[in-house]
């Protein structure tokens, strides 16, 4: 299994999105930054169109939608720069102190998905609005669910002309935009903002506090792994290295199960019939037509369970249940069978079951072709078959894809990266990099302590972005005294703030 061939066939099915209604969905092994994984229902399966109930505290109708008319390039002066679209954002006054006292303003700056998706998992501002008499905005990342430029998605995406305004430097911008217009609005200048972001959000949270200081006043970065570029975290000792580890914590016998099985699949796929056994054998929803099509749906089940291994249920611990579940005198591939099953519960079909392409999928492959260029390696001691990250490979094949190259040294050069201790030491300040560890993106997260005010908030058994989804009275003490440590660290950057700017009024 090559995550790099894996990564071409999905990029070759997005292209195709433009030709067709409907494509089967193929492995992309740059798993998504996105806090939206769905949740568990009935206890024993995980599903993508079942998230948690919105929130008791503000549900979505007491938000405004609004529509900003964006600047379509913040860079450049040429005639088609000063384009625009309407770029979507929602508002909720209920709990705001008002301009009077310059009460604050929690902005949570969206991701590679439709801003509802957020609006429906997002916990800490909707939950923490009260306490600090905050104005609440939540604004939708440009190209995605309803803010997307020329018209509509197909023109968009259409080419590398179109698309090629669609980077994290230009949402930015975009968030900046808004932020300044809706304060002017409000006339709530001196409201201090506090950026909130969740996965490649979180990126975005804590390079907007660097590069628009005088627009956010802090940062809560979730699950952001801001050092996943270029050569700073070896490839191969990244995400796939946590995953491992935590199957293997889960169960070593597990661990052992899923690691040989890899090898089981190529010997009877080469076989006569072998691929048809294997579709009898996994029930499939199509015959299989090789046999990293099953090795790259596994891959995602793992990888997927590994990232959301969340409290209460343990997806991990679910899958390694199935798998550890059929008695000893079974064989391995109907071990790894009794995890899929235990998984994704009880179906007619598995594998390759047919499916629209989302405006995530197309959206983050051009992403990860472009300025976010995130190297993904396998060890030799990682529990899936090693494979070693080739830049000039992964360079060749996004620009015989797209007609442009990406700029995998792009995301350092314009954000930083190398050596952050002593970079974000001397210039940095009110950032919380939030981390669970046992989430594979915390490789290329900040795991400790930068200064008094860039801080690491870590949880030893928190996954993906959890200290800021939705709360549930399930939610273990280590998860409620995360939250409760961001709370604070906040309420004393509001503080200084707040003594400041009384000083500086007299």
């Amino acid at each position: 299994m090559n995550p790099l061939i894996s990564l071409l066939q999905c990029l070759v099915l997005i292209i195709s999105l433009f030709i067709t209604i409907s494509v089967s969905a193929t492995r992309f092994n740059i798993p998504r930054l996105s806090p939206n994984a769905g949740a568990f229902v009935q206890g024993n399966y995980f599903a993508r169109d079942h998230p948690k109930p919105l929130s008791a505290f503000d549900p979505v109708t007491e938000f405004q939608t609004i529509y900003y008319n964006q600047t379509l390039d913040h860079f450049n002066f040429r005639p088609d720069s000063f384009n625009t679209f309407q770029q979507r954002y929602l508002i909720n006054f209920k709990h705001w102190g008002g301009s009077n006292i310059s009460a604050p303003i929690f902005a949570y700056l969206g991701e590679e998905e439709a801003i509802d998706a957020d609006l429906s998992i997002i916990g800490f501002l909707s939950e923490n609005a009260d306490k600090f008499q905050a104005l609440q905005i939540f604004i939708e990342h440009r190209y995605y669910g309803q803010s997307v430029p020329f018209g509509s998605r197909e023109e968009g995406f259409k080419n590398a002309s179109t698309i090629g305004y669609f980077n994290s430097a230009q949402a930015m911008a975009d968030y900046a935009e808004i932020l300044i217009h809706v304060k002017k609005q409000l006339r709530a200048e001196h409201s201090p903002v506090i950026v909130i972001g969740a996965s490649y959000g979180g990126m975005l949270a804590s390079w907007f506090r660097l590069k628009y200081p005088h627009v956010a006043l802090g940062a809560l970065a979730s699950s952001a792994p801001i050092l996943y570029f270029e050569d700073i975290i070896p490839p191969e000792k990244g995400y796939y290295s946590i995953v491992t580890k935590d199957f293997q914590e889960a169960s070593e016998t597990c661990y052992q199960t899923i690691k040989k099985s890899w090898s089981e699949i190529d010997d009877i796929a080469s076989k006569p019939e072998g691929l048809s056994f294997l579709s009898n054998k996994f029930r499939t929803c199509s015959p299989l037509t090789k046999s990293s099509e099953l090795k790259d749906y596994l891959d995602t089940l793992y990888c997927e369970a590994a990232q959301y291994n969340s409290p209460p249920s343990y997806p991990v611990t679910v899958v390694c249940g199935g798998i550890d579940g059929v008695s000893s005198g079974n064989d391995t591939l109907s071990k790894i069978f009794a995890g899929v099953v235990a998984y994704y519960g009880n179906r007619s079909c598995y594998v390759n079951e047919p499916r629209n392409l989302s405006e995530t999928d197309v959206g983050w492959s051009w992403q990860t072709c472009s300025d976010l260029v995130i190297p993904m390696g396998v060890s030799n001691e990682s529990m899936f078959p090693p494979y070693q990250f080739d830049l000039q490979e992964y360079i060749d094949s996004c620009k015989a894809l797209y007609g442009v190259p990406p700029r995998p040294h792009w995301a350092t050069t314009y954000f930083g990266g190398h050596d952050i201790k002593l970079a974000l030491y001397r210039f940095a300040s009110n950032i919380i990099f939030s981390n669970g560890l046992r989430d594979p993106y915390s490789s290329g997260g900040v795991l400790e302590n930068i200064s008094d005010t860039v801080v690491a908030v870590l949880a030893k058994n928190g996954s993906h972005c959890l200290d800021v989804l939705l709360s549930d009275s399930t939610d273990p003490d280590w998860l409620v005294e995360q939250r409760k440590t961001e709370v604070k660290i906040i309420q004393g950057w509001l503080a200084e703030y707040y003594g400041e700017l009384r000083a500086f009024e007299q």
